[in-house]
C-alpha cells in the first residue's frame, strides 16, 4: 500500500511559474552582494587605521548596530516559519519560503558577520571585562559587575555565543530542509513533524534570542537591567521581517514570478502583522519605560537619563512619532495594508525605523551627549543588511519560490480575507 502524498503545484495552481529561470536575478544577487562587500571593508577598515580611540570605537559601535538590525529580521524570519507550523496555518504556505531562505542566512552568513564583533569584544564590552572584580580593595572594583561576574565573563561569554548560533542553526536548517524535502516526496507526514519540532524551537528561539540581545546589546552598560529587553528586540525583529517579506514578494512579483499566487490578501495579512508587531513593539517599549519612571530607581533611570541627553532626546520623540504613532494611524486602514505601493512605502519606513531602534538602544553608549550620524553608520548597515539581502536572494534563487507540495498550499492559494 504506497503512502499518501501531497499533490504537486502543478495539479493545484497550473501554470504558475514556482522557479526562478536559469541566470535571472544572478545579476541583481551578485550586484548586491558587491556592493555590500564594498560597504563592509569601508566600514571595518577605519577601525583598525584610526588614531583617535574615540572615533575607532564609534566604528565599532556603528558596525554592532548593523549587525544587531540584520541579526533580529533574520532571527525574526526563523520565528516567522515555527509559528506558522505550530499552529498549522494555511493562509502563510505561499511566502513560508521567502522567510526560510531569509533564516537560512543566519549559517554561515550571519555567524561569519559576527567575527569583527568577537574581534572587537574588548573595546565594546570594556566596561566589565576590566573591571577588577578580584580585589575589593582596587581602585577600579566595581560592586554591581562583581555579583555578576558569574555570568559577565568572558569564557562564558563566547560560550554562550557559540551555543546561540549552535541552536539557530539547528532549527534554521531543520526547518528548510524539511520543507525542500517536502517538496520532492511530498510527504504529509512532514508538516506534521515540523509542528511538533516547532514547540520546542520557539522554546530555545526565546531563550537564545533573549539571552542574546542581554550580552550584545544590554551588557553594554553593565549597571543596567531590564527584564523586558529582550522582548523588545524580538518584537522589532518580527516587524523588521515582516517588512522585509513584503518588500521581497513585491519585488519578485514585478519580476514576473508567482503571478497571483501572492495576491492582494496575503498583502494585507502582511500588513497586518507588522500593524500588529508595531503595537507591541510599543507597547513593550512603554511598559518597560513606564516602570522604570515609576519606580525612579537610579539604577533603572540611569539607562534613560543617558538618552535623554542632547539630540538623543530627539530620538526618543522620532522614535516615539515614527514608530508609533505615524504608522499606527497609517497601517490601520485596510486599504493602505491592500495597496501594494502604501504596503512597500510603510514597509520601508518601518526598517528605517527599527534601525532608529537599534542606534537608540546602542550608540548612546559610545556617543553620551547626542546621536550623530556617521558614514559608517550608513556604510554599516549597507554591508551587514545588503549581504544579509544577498544571501537571502541567493537561497530564493536556488529553491522553488514556494514549498510546491505542502499539503495546506491550496488553502493558501484560495485564502480570502474576511
Amino acid at each position: 500500500m504506497t503512502a499518501l502524498t501531497a499533490p504537486t503545484v502543478d495539479q493545484v495552481a497550473p501554470g504558475v511559474v514556482t522557479r526562478v529561470r536559469p541566470g535571472e536575478l544572478v545579476g541583481t544577487q551578485k550586484g548586491i552582494l558587491g556592493v555590500s562587500a564594498v560597504a563592509l571593508v569601508a566600514s571595518i577598515v577605519p577601525a583598525f587605521l584610526g588614531e583617535d580611540d574615540h572615533a575607532r570605537h564609534r566604528v565599532m559601535f556603528s558596525y554592532l548596530t548593523a549587525y544587531m538590525f540584520a541579526l533580529s529580521v533574520a532571527l525574526g524570519a526563523l520565528f516567522f516559519v515555527m509559528i506558522q507550523h505550530i499552529t498549522r496555518a494555511g493562509w502563510s504556505v505561499v511566502v513560508r519560503r521567502i522567510a526560510e531562505n531569509m533564516a537560512g542566512t543566519l549559517f554561515p552568513w550571519m555567524a561569519i558577520l559576527f567575527a569583527p564583533v568577537a574581534l572587537w569584544y574588548h573595546d565594546l564590552w570594556h566596561h566589565w571585562i576590566d573591571a577588577q572584580i578580584t580585589d575589593p580593595t582596587a581602585a577600579d572594583y566595581d560592586s554591581v559587575i562583581a555579583g555578576k561576574s558569574g555570568y559577565l565573563n568572558v569564557p562564558f561569554f563566547f560560550v554562550r555565543a557559540v551555543l546561540y548560533f549552535v541552536i539557530w542553526a539547528g532549527l534554521a536548517r531543520y526547518f528548510r530542509g524539511a520543507s525542500l524535502a517536502q517538496d520532492q516526496d511530498g510527504d504529509p507526514q512532514r508538516s506534521l513533524k515540523m509542528a511538533r519540532m516547532a514547540a520546542p524551537g520557539l522554546l530555545l528561539f526565546g531563550l537564545t534570542t533573549t539571552f542574546a540581545a542581554f550580552d550584545w546589546i544590554m551588557s553594554l552598560d553593565p549597571h543596567w537591567f531590564s527584564t523586558m529587553f529582550g522582548v523588545i528586540y524580538f518584537a522589532g525583529g518580527v516587524l523588521g521581517v515582516m517588512a522585509t517579506m513584503g518588500l521581497t514578494a513585491l519585488y519578485l512579483a514585478k519580476k514576473g514570478y508567482l503571478g497571483d499566487v501572492i495576491n492582494t490578501e496575503h498583502y494585507h495579512d502582511i500588513g497586518k502583522l507588522m500593524f500588529a508587531f508595531m503595537v507591541f513593539w510599543a507597547y513593550t517599549s512603554f511598559s518597560q519605560f513606564m516602570l522604570i519612571w515609576y519606580a525612579n530607581l537610579p539604577e533603572e533611570t540611569i539607562w534613560f537619563a543617558h538618552r535623554s541627553e542632547g539630540t538623543w532626546n530627539a530620538m526618543f520623540v522620532t522614535l516615539c512619532v515614527g514608530h508609533f504613532l505615524v504608522p499606527f494611524g497609517f497601517l490601520m486602514s485596510r486599504h493602505i495594508k491592500r495597496n501594494t505601493k502604501t504596503l512597500a512605502f510603510a514597509a520601508v519606513f518601518m526598517l528605517v525605523m527599527h534601525w532608529c531602534d537599534m542606534a537608540y538602544q546602542i550608540l548612546p553608549n559610545i556617543d553620551h551627549h547626542g546621536f550623530h550620524l556617521t558614514w559608517t553608520d550608513i556604510t554599516a548597515v549597507v554591508g551587514v543588511f545588503g549581504l544579509f539581502v544577498a544571501m537571502s536572494l541567493k537561497n530564493i534563487i536556488a529553491t522553488p519560490l514556494i514549498p510546491e507540495r505542502d499539503p495546506r498550499l491550496a488553502e493558501s492559494l484560495h485564502f480570502h480575507n474576511v
